[in-house]
């Protein structure tokens, strides 16, 4: 008997109480408090810009073993004697190129400094923080943020690649995944070159890889679609030569010279001082223009005057007489090729970046998975 009231009695606990949850509001709440200065107490500036970016320590430091380590462990001896030699190097420059009015001006000025390096050496825990980060655009770093503090985001692909590296660099392995989970459905015709260029930028970081896999991939089976996008003459120089250059890319010969002709003109109109021919020069190489219809070439390509006189008769003699031409005359691929891995060399490209994408989604060049983490400025 006593087991069945100690049994009724823990059911009549359970009727008495409820639990009330209002998730929606406390995110929109902690939303609002980390768009408001006056309520934060690290303030990042995110990108070239150094656009700021607001957040409260305790929140971040809850949320990400990096953000913890960042904001509240000491510095380390050797970068307490760096900043130490940086503020005394600031001291004697400001001292050098300032006039010394009197001997209090001078002792105030000493006094101030004494107690700048005690600030260093003895780092407060209720100070406010300013940080740089230079490894994320500030509309991605906002986002995360966000993310930190309310435990929602909006995933869009125009940020995707960037949201998910930087969720892995500080540590959000549940908001990673999730941007891994999004990748596969926000792959679409409209989107795809907005990837690739944001794939560009953070070319350096793993979680790269996988996503510059599936988009080359898509890219293959809508090749005619893609090439012909607006959008698609925003790539950089390398890119645009990578895509023409993969064979697995399905878009016939005469769709891949338009796309070439279209970005070299848009390239010209932002450098009007490079001639179309030399700018779209660098694409040649990479289309087949013997399979291209011999009226085509006639009507279409040879009067503009931009294609070689004898790349036009060696692709109008082989369609002629396939044993009349060396092939290798007609599409002197100049890439590397390792597998089904092939990348376009970057000293090829006189316009583009140091590190260029290739087939698989490493890096070409060097470059490590992570830079370091944000400085304390």
């Amino acid at each position: 008997m006593p087991e069945a009231a100690s049994s009724s009695g823990e059911l009549l606990d359970e009727q008495d109480h409820s639990i009330f949850e209002n998730k929606t509001g406390l995110a929109e709440d902690l939303k609002f408090l980390a768009r408001m200065p006056e309520l934060c107490d690290v303030t990042f500036l995110v990108g070239e810009s150094k656009e700021p970016v607001c957040a409260v320590k305790a929140v971040l430091a809850s949320r990400s073993k990096v953000f913890h380590k960042l904001l509240y462990q000491a510095p380390s001896p050797q970068r307490k004697k760096e900043q130490v030699k940086e503020n005394k190097l600031k001291y004697f420059l400001k001292r050098s190129s300032e006039p010394l009015l009197n001997l209090q001006n001078a002792a105030q000025q000493r006094s101030g400094f004494t107690q700048q390096l005690a600030s260093i050496q003895e780092p407060q825990s209720n100070q406010h923080h300013t940080l740089v980060v230079k490894e994320f655009e500030a509309d991605v770093f906002r986002q995360l943020i966000e993310y930190i503090h309310t435990g929602c985001v909006t995933l869009q692909p125009r940020t995707l690649l960037g949201v998910m590296n930087a969720a892995d660099y500080y540590g959000l392995d549940e908001l990673r995944r999730a941007c891994a989970g999004f990748v596969q459905c926000c792959i679409t015709v409209d989107t795809v070159c907005a990837l690739l260029g944001s794939a560009e930028r953070y070319i350096q970081y793993k979680c790269t890889k996988s996503l510059v896999q599936k988009v080359l991939e898509f890219v293959d089976e809508r090749g005619n679609e893609v090439l012909n996008l607006g959008s698609f003459t925003l790539l950089p120089l390398h890119v645009v030569r990578l895509i023409l250059a993969r064979e697995e890319l399905s878009a016939d010969e005469f769709t891949k010279f338009q796309a070439a002709l279209m970005w070299s003109k848009k390239h010209c109109d932002n450098y009007p001082n490079q001639a179309l021919k030399d700018v779209i020069g660098n694409f040649l190489e990479y289309i087949q223009f013997h399979k291209i219809p011999a009226t085509v070439l006639m009507h279409e390509v040879n009067p503009l005057g931009l294609v070689p006189h004898s790349i036009i008769v060696n692709a109008l003699a082989y369609q002629a007489d396939p044993t009349s031409v060396d092939p290798e005359q007609l599409s002197p691929h100049r890439v590397r090729r390792q597998g089904r891995s092939m990348s376009v060399q970057s000293s090829l490209d006189p316009y583009g970046s140091n590190v260029s994408l290739n087939s698989l989604g490493s890096e070409a060049g060097s470059g490590s998975d992570h830079r370091q983490h944000s400085s304390m400025a």
